[in-house]
């Protein structure tokens, strides 16, 4: 990962924006290579599992995680359980995936980096 996506900030998204396009997908995608995109109801998304050591350390992961989503106005689908966390990002505004979403995804890395995750296979199954 550089440290350009996951320094970027968002930008304000209330609908009328495009979503991104493939080539912009792929092309930040490289920078945050253990990201799954899929699609669900004809909307990408991406998504991320962290494996942590208790509940309490995926707790914090998953707090942090929102106090950046907070600071950037705007905020993945969380699943928090005991050693596990589950993140995903996409633009409900804009029904798919915007720049934002990839940038904070790759802040989610480096909080994750922070917060001692455990490293996890990307090989995930969506329906």
């Amino acid at each position: 990962m550089t440290d350009s996506l996951a320094n970027a900030k968002c930008v304000p998204c209330h609908g009328g924006e495009p979503a991104a396009t493939e080539a912009e997908i792929t092309e930040l995608m490289r920078q945050i290579p253990n990201w799954c995109k899929f699609e669900v109801n004809g909307a990408d998304r991406v998504e991320r599992v962290y494996l942590f050591d208790n509940f309490q350390a995926a707790l914090d992961f998953t707090n942090a995680v929102g106090a950046a989503a907070e600071k950037e106005e705007h905020h993945p689908a969380l699943l928090t359980e005991w050693g596990k966390v589950t993140v995903t990002w996409w633009t409900h505004a804009i029904n798919g995936l915007h720049r934002n979403d990839l940038v904070m995804a790759a802040k989610t890395d480096e909080i994750a980096d922070r917060s001692g995750a455990k490293p996890i296979s990307v090989s995930m199954a969506h329906p």
